[in-house]
């Protein structure tokens, strides 16, 4: 019998371009440029709609009102007949429930006429408003099970696009999902609720500022994707993948990422086919892809678009997450974005860059050429320090799940222990403005606080610190800590709605010292002063990594939430119900559901994880064990009576290990879903530390049954035949 390997390897490493394949363009000619062809974008509007009713909305997207029937009537007729010479026959509401994925319910374009034809309708109210099955997405209890009824509502501000099938089309509508009783129960409602937050508190610093011209304050975001492309052959002879997409087992394979060979590196010619094609369908939909390479780990990879408006570029990272998933099947891949696939090799996150500009095109995390631009760059700057220092385990809960708990937890790119990195240079001027020195000067940089100057500073002012969750990187910030799976919209709400509350504070502050007489500079300084030196303990460019970090963490009062159960309740905490609250945001009820849902989802996923690992514990990997170990007692030799032994003493542990992994999902508290963060805890001290002990005897066995007997594919398969 030929061992498993040598056949599945083979068929694994084979791969022909498929039907779909590019081919090569002449990228010069006007035809080959296909960037936003499948959006009904603002060029489209214009080219459709009368020039009167083009400009009525325009001016109704740009103050948020409500459509007029006639308007909209117009809008839904020129969307219609767009999407239907595309090819599509059905429309969707595409909605973002709090599942960290979208949803859609299809809706056909056609109607009977009632003479045996049909005719092809979409009107105005079909555009704005649909009616999906709220109490069917988790709603952490503000839908009842048999209260059923919720709304999405059409968002102008993103604009809708065709998704297209190889029988056929989609039209697609971002919309916003809420509920009969008008609670947010999707992730895009609160992110634009903060975007306007942090607008009006950015406009009114910037008239205090002495800036003028600006109507409103955009919140950018470029987020760098990381993910797993493996052959579909492995994975679907992994039921835990399948299951949980994430390998319940595996046993360290003798080469990982030691050698520093994949970071960069060349990318595999059916890898690269694959993002090529990716890449075409993402620039159809209007999502600005600008790099992709290999990154740290075996077949693993990451993509990253241009900066785009926080509400746009949500949307389009939710849409390039599914297009990567469908097209890597044309290839015979798998594209994982479980934020630990594989034990022992680096896991994904997503870097989401973050900053804020004006609608005159200033960004306000840019350092500039004047003094004058320096200083709004510094004030700007001086409020994210505060934000983030005031409100840390907020931004930590806002990127825990189970999986980020293998990351986070496991203090890997980044830790869990918030931080800030601003670079050699400008750290330096912080400190010098603290401390009143008058002198800053750097090779690069000089500051004189007599004068109340400060000069342009590099771009690049220090250099790049990879072990920071929250780093300053020339005119943005780094939030690193995203899951490579999540939506990039809580965070993106968070990080807007804490800036708004820092950006006022300081707004009041430079207020008061300019009503008392000091100038603009003396005041933005003294601002800036006080700000850094009460929310500097944030402030770290060392190694986060380190255990002398964590030490020194603690000693600054800095929070260290390595698990999702500890960093979750800080939802809910006051002062982050005083601070949504009061910028209008989300409502304590609407904090509640969140953490709700968030705490259900963390005990489910650990729940189908554990159930998983028994069942394959139980019928694929034990039985493999014994059947070695009756091998190795059949034969009579003394040189096999030390395998035998070894063998039953393994197979005795991981019966051992089996029986109490199934007792641990068995044993779950009785009001687990009514006390859902005792029911988080029970999984992460019960549960998590079962399936561990089952692993570790597992993936001993590994390393000792034959190949031709384990039954799972092996990390040096899955992760090197390519």
């Amino acid at each position: 019998m030929p061992t498993r390997t040598r056949t599945p390897n083979v068929s694994a490493a084979q791969w022909s371009p498929n039907g779909g394949a590019l081919g090569q363009a002449d990228l010069t000619l006007p035809s080959a440029n296909i960037f936003g062809e499948s959006v009904f974008s603002i060029a489209v509007q214009r080219q459709r709609l009368p020039k009167g009713l083009f400009k009525q909305l325009e001016a109704t997207i740009a103050k948020g009102n409500p459509l007029e029937p006639a308007l909209a009537d117009a809008v839904a007729s020129a969307m219609r007949e767009w999407a239907m010479e595309r090819g599509a026959t059905h429309y969707t509401h595409w909605f973002q429930p709090l599942t960290n994925s979208t949803a859609e319910k299809h809706d056909s374009f056609y109607g009977p006429t009632g003479d045996g034809n049909a005719i092809a309708e979409f009107s105005g109210k079909e555009l704005i408003q649909g009616e999906p099955d709220a109490s069917s997405f988790p709603t952490g209890g503000i839908r009842a099970t048999f209260e059923a009824r919720g709304y999405t509502a059409w968002d102008p501000s993103s604009p809708a696009f065709i998704l297209e099938n190889p029988n056929g089309a989609l039209l697609c509508i971002p919309t916003a999902f809420t509920s009969w009783t008008g609670e947010a129960l999707d992730n895009k409602i609160p992110l634009l609720r903060s975007m306007d937050a942090l607008s009006k508190s950015a406009i009114r610093a910037l008239g205090l500022l002495g800036v003028q011209g600006a109507s409103h304050v955009f919140t950018t975001v470029g987020p760098e994707q990381e993910y797993f492309l493996i052959d579909e052959q492995y994975f679907f002879e992994r039921p835990d993948l399948v299951i949980t997409g994430r390998t319940l087992y595996g046993a360290k394979p003798p080469k990982g990422q030691e050698l520093d060979d994949h970071y960069f590196g060349s990318i595999p010619e059916r890898v690269l086919a694959c993002m090529l094609e990716t890449e075409q369908e993402l620039a159809k939909l209007g999502v600005p892809i600008k790099t992709r390479h290999n990154e740290v780990a075996p077949a693993q990879y990451e993509v990253a678009p241009i900066f785009e408006n926080s509400n746009v570029g949500s949307d389009h990272q939710q849409l390039t997450m599914q297009v990567m998933q469908n097209v890597a099947r044309r290839y015979g891949l798998v594209c994982l974005l479980h934020e630990k696939p594989f034990a022992g090799v680096n896991g994904s996150g997503k870097h989401n860059n973050w900053s804020m500009g004006t609608d005159t095109g200033v960004n306000l995390l840019d350092p500039g050429d004047t003094p004058h631009e320096n200083l709004l760059f510094m004030f700007f700057c001086s409020a994210v320090i505060q934000a983030v220092n005031s409100h840390q385990q907020l931004l930590r809960a806002s990127v825990a799940n189970a999986g980020q708990d293998h990351r986070l937890g496991a203090n890997e790119a980044p830790p869990a222990i918030i931080s800030i990195f601003l670079g050699a240079e400008l750290e330096k001027i912080f400190n010098a403005i603290e401390s009143g020195s008058g002198d800053a000067a750097t090779p690069q940089a000089y500051l004189s606080l007599g004068a109340s100057v400060l000069p342009r500073l590099p771009l690049h002012g220090g250099d790049r610190n990879r072990t920071s969750p929250f780093a300053f990187t020339g005119n943005k910030f780094e939030f690193r800590a995203l899951g490579s799976s999540m939506s990039l919209a809580l965070p993106n709400t968070v990080l807007n709605t804490i800036v708004a509350q820092a950006i006022d504070a300081l707004a009041d502050k430079l207020e008061a010292a300019t009503g008392a007489g000091s100038s603009l500079e003396e005041a933005v300084l003294a601002v800036v002063k006080d700000a850094y030196s009460a929310n500097k303990r944030i402030v770290f460019s060392g190694d986060n990594y380190s255990e002398e970090w964590h030490a020194e963490a603690e000693s600054r009062g800095l929070a260290n939430l390595a698990q999702s159960p500890d960093a979750l309740p800080w939802l809910i905490e006051p002062s982050t119900v005083e601070v949504f609250g009061a910028y209008d945001v989300l409502s304590e009820r609407e904090l509640h559901s969140r953490y709700e849902v968030a705490l259900e989802q963390y005990i489910t996923t650990i729940n189908i994880e554990a159930e998983t690992a028994a069942s394959i514990a139980r019928t694929l990997l034990l039985p493999a064990a014994i059947r070695w170990l009756g091998t190795l007692q059949s034969v009579s030799s003394t040189g096999v009576t030390k395998l035998t032994e070894e063998s039953a003493a393994l197979v005795d542990q991981f019966t051992d290990a089996i029986f109490a992994l199934e007792a641990a999902n068995r044993d779950h508290p009785e009001d687990e879903f009514e006390n859902v963060l005792g029911g988080a805890k029970y999984v992460q001290t019960k549960v998590i530390p079962a399936m561990a002990a089952a692993r570790e005897v597992a993936d001993r066995l590994e390393r000792i049954v034959p190949d031709d007997v384990w039954p799972l594919p092996k990390y040096s398969e899955i992760l090197f035949i390519k």
